[in-house]
This record gives C-alpha cells, sequence and structure tokens, in this order.
C-alpha cells in the first residue's frame, strides 16, 4: 500500500531527517520533492500545492530552522497535514434508524458487491446486527447471482425480485420485508453507472429519495487515481453521498485518490477495501495512514486485529499447557491460525514501523505457513503433541509426506524448541535469561 509515496516521501525528507543544518533553502527543496512525490502518486495539482504551502507556512511560523530536532519536527508537520488531508478525525458510519439503510453507488466495476458484503460481515461480527443485503442492479443477473453467493458465503439473507425491473420499488419492498424479519440495517447494492448517463443517475437519485437512507457511500477503485476524484465529484453533486469507500487498496496503488478525494469532494473516506477476501475491510483512520504512508507503521491498528483473534479462554488453556510443558504442534497450529485470520502478511508486516522498507520488493506470499502447516500435518497425534520423539527416520517419513527436505522438518524443530524455551522463561518470569537466548538465536 503506497510503497512508491513512501520511497519517494522518505527521500524528499532524508535531508531534514539528517543532523544538518536545516535552512529555508533546503527547507524548500525538501517540500518541493514532497509536491513531486504526491504529483507523482497522482493526488490533484492544486492539492498538492496547497499541502506544500501550508507546511511550509506553519514551518516557519513554528521556527522549525532553530529547534532543537529540526528534522523531526518537519516530519511530524508533514505527518499532521497529511492527517488533516485526508480528513482529520475518523468518521463512523449512522446506524440511527430501524432499520439503518445504507445506499451503496458507483462506477462499474468498483467493487460495490463484493464491499456491500463485507460490509454486512463487519457489521454482523464486530457491531452485532443483523443485516440484510438487497440486490438492485437489475441489469447485470451475474450481479444478482454474486449477491446470493456472497451472502451465503457470510451467512447473511439477500433480498432479491426475479422478473421485477424496477430498483425503486425492490428497494422500498425490501425494507418493508427487513422490518418484518427483524433486520436492523439494509443494505442496497445498486448498479453500477457513470456519471454522464443521466437516465440512470435519475435512477440512483429516484432509489435516493424514496428510501432516505442514513449513509449512502460511494465505492470507488483506488487504482483509478485521480479519475476517482473527478468521478466522485460529479456523483457528489447529485447524489450528496455521506462518505467514500476505497476499495483495492491492496493493489499496485499510488494513493492519490486516497489523499486528495476529501479535499475535493470534502465528503469523509470510511472505509477501505485491502483484499478480496470477506473480512479485508478497514475502517479509515486517517492518522494511521499519514503513519504508514510515511513508513511509519501502524501499531494500534496491528494490536486491534491481534485483539479480536484473541481468545481468553484458549489463552489460560495455553497458560497452563507451557506451565505443565505439555505445549505441542497442535497449539502451534490453532496460533498460526489465529495470525492468518489477522490479514494478508504483506499488510500485517506493513503496520510494523521500519518492516515496510526493509522488505522493499520482498514478495511476502501469503501462503507463508503453508510449508510449515504441511509438515505439522504429516505428523502423527503422538508427534505432534510430544515432539521429543521425532528421530531421524521420522523426519524422513515427515519430509516425504510434507513434500518438504528433512533440513526444513529440522529447522521447524529447532524453532518450536526455542520458541517453547520462551514461553516457557515467560511464565516463570525469567525476563533476564530470555534476552541472553534472544541475543543467542541471532
Amino acid at each position: 500500500m503506497f510503497d512508491n509515496l513512501t520511497d519517494k516521501l522518505d527521500k524528499a525528507l532524508h535531508v531534514l531527517k539528517g543532523h544538518g543544518s536545516i535552512t529555508e533553502v533546503n527547507v524548500a527543496e525538501t517540500l518541493k520533492e514532497v509536491r513531486r512525490a504526491l504529483l507523482d502518486a497522482d493526488v490533484n495539482f492544486k492539492t498538492a500545492k496547497n499541502f506544500t504551502n501550508t507546511v511550509k507556512e506553519k514551518a516557519l511560523g513554528q521556527n522549525v530552522l532553530s529547534s532543537l530536532k529540526p528534522g523531526q519536527l518537519m516530519v511530524k508537520l508533514v505527518k499532521d497535514e497529511l492527517t488533516e488531508l485526508m480528513g482529520g478525525e475518523t468518521e463512523g458510519i449512522d446506524l440511527s434508524g430501524s432499520p439503518s439503510i445504507i445506499l451503496m453507488s458507483g462506477l462499474q466495476g468498483s467493487g460495490k458487491t463484493t464491499f456491500s458484503g463485507k460490509l454486512a460481515k463487519y457489521l454482523k461480527s464486530k457491531k452485532t446486527k443483523k443485516p440484510l443485503l438487497v440486490a438492485c442492479d437489475v441489469y447485470r443477473p451475474a450481479a444478482i447471482n454474486q449477491l446470493h453467493v456472497v451472502g451465503e458465503q457470510i451467512g447473511v439473507e439477500v433480498y432479491s425480485e426475479e422478473g421485477n425491473m424496477d430498483p425503486v420499488a425492490i428497494s422500498q419492498n425490501a425494507i418493508a420485508h427487513a422490518k418484518q424479519q427483524g433486520h436492523n440495517v439494509v443494505i442496497v447494492d445498486t448498479a453500477g453507472r457513470l456519471a454522464v448517463d443521466e437516465q440512470m443517475m435519475t435512477e440512483i437519485a429516484n432509489i435516493h429519495n424514496a428510501i432516505q437512507p442514513n449513509e449512502t457511500l460511494f465505492v470507488v477503485d483506488s487504482m483509478t487515481g485521480q479519475d476517482a476524484v473527478n468521478t466522485a465529484k460529479a456523483f457528489n453533486d447529485r447524489l450528496d453521498f455521506d462518505g467514500v469507500v476505497l476499495t483495492k487498496l491492496d493493489g499496485d496503488t499510488r494513493g492519490g485518490a486516497a489523499i486528495s478525494i476529501k479535499s475535493v469532494v470534502n465528503k469523509p473516506i470510511k472505509f477501505i477495501g485491502t483484499g478480496e477476501k470477506m473480512d479485508a475491510i478497514d475502517v479509515f483512520h486517517p492518522s494511521r495512514m499519514a503513519d504508514r504512508i510515511l513508513g511509519m507503521g501502524d501499531v494500534v491498528s496491528l494490536v486491534e486485529r491481534a485483539q479480536e483473534q484473541f481468545d481468553e479462554q484458549e489463552a489460560r488453556k495455553l497458560q497452563k499447557k507451557i506451565a505443565k510443558n505439555q505445549f505441542g504442534f497442535d497449539d502451534f497450529m490453532s496460533q498460526i491460525q489465529q495470525v492468518k485470520k489477522m490479514g494478508s502478511m504483506k499488510d500485517l508486516l506493513g503496520m510494523i514501523p521500519g518492516a515496510g522498507k526493509a522488505l522493499k520488493g520482498v514478495d511476502i506470499d501469503d501462503d507463508a505457513f503453508q510449508g510449515i502447516e504441511a509438515i505439522i500435518q504429516s505428523m502423527t497425534p503422538e508427534e505432534r503433541s510430544t515432539p521429543s520423539v521425532i528421530n531421524g527416520s521420522r523426519k524422513k517419513r515427515i519430509a516425504k509426506g510434507s513434500g518438504t527436505s528433512v533440513q526444513e522438518v529440522n529447522q521447524l524443530l529447532k524453532q518450536f524448541n526455542q520458541m517453547s524455551k520462551m514461553m516457557k522463561m515467560m511464565q516463570g518470569g525469567g525476563g533476564r535469561k530470555m534476552m541472553q537466548m534472544m541475543k543467542n538465536m541471532r
């Protein structure tokens, strides 16, 4: 996410991050490079120019040049201004109303149907809501089928009407159905449309007027860059939507849409799509995104994701096993499954400060645990619960069964033993011993 922009901003701010003398001249030069980096990322020209002018004014106004750590202060100013540019505060979704009605709008292929499913799953699992998905794309039969497949996948009911070509009537009937069936959120998925298609724009305006949604969201493919911002403006002029959803942020996106859409349409980004899986949805936090763009990571989001997957009961069981020296490969496997639920490995590593830069150009596969899982699955129940029984001949059998080498099996066993020792030390409070062990592992 934003790899190129992060790299260019890092180079632009490199001079100021050092301890050399900082002058008004090299501040101006640095900000010129920052503006160039923003323009390369497809940020609106006016937005990029205003951004660097504001940072320069604040820098000179706050006496950055004469401060104790001018470089750090300058980076903080860029970060704060970037946060402000993307909306400043995190904007929630309006779930008032009985039921709450959410209308999805956007171009064809922007990811509305998939995102509708992601939002339904998010509201069901994290907000304990009972959502209803409504298929109002009457022009593309595959869209109705797709929504039904998505609904089945996430365990959410989908409302559709065969043969009815009136999306206004379908949406109204769906709301009546939701009230009868006790659904407290209705998500209306509409057909993709071009802002220049007057007939289609009138249709979505009619749906909007008929159902009076609590939230109208504009879904936009972030990979379309500056075009996404222009389209958002055209839609907003007609619909006056409440917020923006940026999809496909995990792709090779330059990030311009995320940075300039708020300043152009003055509507907040509420959610981002970060992958193909149904749980690849995040609430948009401007300050956290600014941190990531500047290569500072996003530890808060990482901790939040870990907490979501944390099972207190399982943790207690694990604690007892570690204390009794009974931690086995089955427990190790369940820990791997919890990490996998947190999201793609590349995304998770991008949240660790400095990791993105260190791993630049490294292709991190989401199946990073595949080899480990194959090795563990090739073990017998006895071997998984008591790894000490694994001898030379067993290693050969495990390697053959998992399609790996004996060397890889040995490596996993070594890592498992080291981890078990660390866990045992943490239980016993042996912090100093653990530090020494970590030094030896380097």
